[in-house]
């Protein structure tokens, strides 16, 4: 079992029985509290999204490969939506995989990734990406263009608009990402997956409300 949830921001907590991920933990930078993560994994898009991560079992702030538990992640470098003009990538994307499921998580990053960067992120089956735009994170367009070249079979959108979290910029809606693609919808407070043949059979986005 993969288990999906959505606290706001780019915050997902991704769960099998024996572990769990925690993306993006520092909720307090859109007015929520920092998301508690003790004996979790913490994985940083950026590093400024990093909470107090004393009693983390880990941190992964960057590129390379790691196992823990039953996860299998790789961070891959990518340059941040503000900055892609700049030649050092400052934001990290990446794969996790887990029960025959392969999920990648996005991050504020720019609108093109390479063919390289397409490579080392592999078959996708589950893509986390932030849809709000106003030119802090993807757009619905640049997003779906994203989804297009990567081609998973669920689509969780993130970062968009929410009257509860308090964004450095305001952000577009979650329904002008889903009319973009212009694929069903399904929404569910979890996102849960027994396996891989649970997966949907054409792309789905998955609104994921946040809990």
């Amino acid at each position: 079992m993969l288990e999906f949830e959505y606290k706001g921001g780019n915050t997902v907590v991704v769960a099998t029985k024996q572990a769990t991920i925690v993306t993006d933990p520092k909720l307090s930078l859109v007015g929520l509290k920092d998301v508690t993560v003790k004996d979790k994994i913490v994985l940083a898009t950026e590093q400024r999204f990093i909470a107090d991560t004393t009693d983390a079992k880990l941190v992964i702030d960057g590129p390379g490969e790691f196992g823990v538990a039953d996860f299998d992640i790789k961070g891959v470098a990518a340059a941040r939506h503000l900055d892609e003009e700049t030649a050092t990538p400052a934001a990290t994307i990446y794969r996790i995989e887990a029960n025959d499921i392969r999920v990648a998580v996005l991050g504020n990053i720019a609108e093109k990734l390479s063919e390289e960067q397409l490579e080392e992120l592999g078959v996708i089956d589950v893509l986390v990406v932030p849809v709000g735009g106003s030119g802090y994170t993807l757009d619905p367009t640049g997003a779906a263009g994203l989804v297009r070249a990567i081609d998973p079979k669920a689509v969780i959108p993130v970062h968009y608009a929410d009257s509860a979290l308090k964004y450095e910029v305001p952000q577009g809606d979650f329904e002008t990402f889903s009319s973009e693609l212009g694929v069903s919808v399904e929404e569910t407070p979890k996102y849960k997956l027994k396996n891989a043949a649970a997966l949907p059979q054409t792309l789905t986005v998955v609104k994921v409300t946040r809990t």
